[in-house]
């Protein structure tokens, strides 16, 4: 069973992720700070970080880091809050699993359990390829 980019089941699961907001969002993660920051953001879980220790943790001048802060969240990746004076980031994870999904749709000649989205670590796969 095959189901097409524009069928209902795909705007159930997925949301309206449309092929622009795809684009737009491996656009924000083709970058390796940005990479590096959202990686760091999905590690941090909802309770997200704040600048600071972002920057901290990755050596990035606070300016670079608030041009790539503003280009995830653009991007539908990141999301801030206010937590008192501070703001925290954090992963947006529905974009995140909208863009899993996307990316994900037709594997498997359509077979959604074969190749629904996880959040299982890939780092073998990728070592695997890399050798």
């Amino acid at each position: 069973m095959q189901i097409p980019l524009d069928g209902a089941r795909y705007f159930y699961i997925f949301g309206n992720m449309e092929i622009n907001e795809a684009v737009a969002a491996l656009g924000a993660l083709a970058q390796e700070s940005r990479l590096s920051v959202f990686r760091l953001l999905v590690q941090a879980g909802r309770d997200g970080l704040s600048p600071g220790t972002i920057a901290e943790r990755l050596t990035l001048p606070g300016p670079t880091l608030s041009f790539h802060l503003a280009q995830l969240r653009q991007a539908g990746l990141v999301t801030v809050r206010r937590d008192g004076r501070s703001l925290i980031y954090a992963a947006d994870y529905d974009g995140m699993n909208a863009l899993m999904g996307f990316l994900t749709l037709n594997c498997c000649r359509g077979d959604v359990d074969a190749c629904a989205p996880s959040c299982q670590p890939a780092a073998p796969a990728i070592a695997a390829r890399r050798a």
